[in-house]
């Protein structure tokens, strides 16, 4: 059984806007914790377990926190929503285990733009959150120089894979033809990400063209793209039964072995000749730098598969708000559209054409707006949070 209450943050992280909210679990559980926008909340995911959530204080929001539920959020799985008053982070997060053997899993909540500084004299530390620096408000920032300014201009490119095309069109049923509908699906998903002005966004197909399964990666790779979302419908033989939308990413053990694969071939390609004759002119060790290229380049690969999975869990938690999931709706395969160690990748089965509701919607312009609209707001959180917040 875990208990839930929200408290604000001690002193000095109070000042900085910041509110501690604790979960009293029955014993350390792994657990994970992130934060999304629109809405602005924090989600918390723990094992399937019992939690009882008391009510809030007063009408308003408790420090930075205006509600919060829980739920199974599938099978084995709890999650715990935190609705925010404001964009957030989570600035620090522990289980500790108090005097009565209680484990409390600690989070330190404060706003996406609270700077940290060093300890100020005579500042006490906020003990209870397991910090060891003072968050303070931001300081005014210096001015940027050009490089600064141009990675901030940068525009991540986003291809769209809508499924099938041509002669090949896709699952078919109750009038819903999968190639018709993934695309345009796919050109409204187009249309908000450009209005945006965030992201340079191209289209494996944006007419009813037949493309090779191999082609579609193939043209993502020699576009750089930062990110590859194939979009398909799904069938069921079991029918009407059968509903809701599914992401998918690469299953682990053909996501490792490309990735060995692609380990391989960097190191053998991390420089050219002119280069080594660039390094051995100036008297440099070219093994020991294609040695550490070679490192870089492998941790790349490591964190596409991990930026995978981390994308495919923040498009589940916000599609879950605009349309049905199935039951289980992460799910891994080796789709040869995801067969890339280059990008993060994911697969969208967006509804079942054999379900009636499903296919309604399928055709349904204001659904397409609904659901893109949630996946746009899965891709800006991903790259304005979820990848910021990786180790590198």
């Amino acid at each position: 059984m875990a208990t839930v209450s929200p408290v604000p943050a001690p002193t000095p992280a109070a000042r900085a806007g910041g509110t501690r909210f604790v979960i009293g679990l029955a014993s350390k559980v792994d657990y994970q914790v992130f934060s999304l926008a629109n809405p602005n909340r924090v989600v918390v995911e723990l094992p399937e377990i019992s939690v009882r959530l008391p009510a809030l204080e007063g009408k308003g929001p408790t420090g930075l926190v205006k509600s919060f539920r829980a739920g199974l959020a599938a099978r084995g799985k709890t999650r715990v929503v935190i609705e925010v008053t404001q964009p957030v982070v989570v600035e620090s997060s522990n289980i500790n285990k108090d005097k009565d053997g209680q484990f409390r899993l600690s989070l330190a909540i404060v706003p996406a733009d609270a700077g940290i500084a060093a300890p100020q004299k005579g500042m006490a530390q906020p003990s209870a959150l397991g910090a060891t620096a003072t968050l303070q408000p931001p300081v005014p920032r210096l001015a940027e120089n050009p490089r600064e300014r141009a990675a901030k201009a940068f525009k991540p490119i986003i291809v769209l894979d809508p499924g099938h095309g041509g002669h090949d069109s896709g699952a078919e049923k109750f009038g819903t033809i999968e190639k018709d509908v993934v695309l345009a699906f796919g050109l409204v998903l187009r249309e908000i990400l450009e209005k945006t002005g965030r992201y340079r966004v191209l289209m494996t197909r944006s007419d009813d063209t037949f493309i090779p399964l191999d082609e579609r990666t193939n043209y993502a790779e020699r576009n750089k793209a930062n990110l590859f979302i194939a979009i398909h419908a799904d069938y069921s033989d079991n029918g009407s039964r059968a509903r809701g939308a599914t992401i998918y990413s690469l299953r682990d053990g053909v996501a490792k072995s490309l990735e060995r694969s692609a380990k391989g071939s960097s190191a053998q390609k991390v420089l050219t000749k002119d280069e080594i004759d660039t390094v051995k002119s100036a008297n440099g060790d070219v093994d020991m730098i294609k040695d550490i290229l070679a490192d870089l380049a492998n941790r790349d690969l490591e964190m596409t598969r991990e930026r995978s999975g981390m994308f495919a869990k923040t498009v589940i938690e916000n599609m879950g708000e605009s349309t049905p999931l199935r039951e289980e709706p992460e799910q891994q395969a080796a789709f040869r559209v995801l067969k890339t160690a280059q990008f993060p990748s994911v697969l969208i089965e967006l509804a079942y054409v054999t379900n009636r509701e499903d296919a309604s919607n399928l055709k349904s312009g204001g659904w397409r707006e609904k659901v893109a609209q949630s996946i746009a707001t899965a891709i800006d959180n991903y790259f304005s949070y979820d990848i910021a917040r990786l180790p590198m």
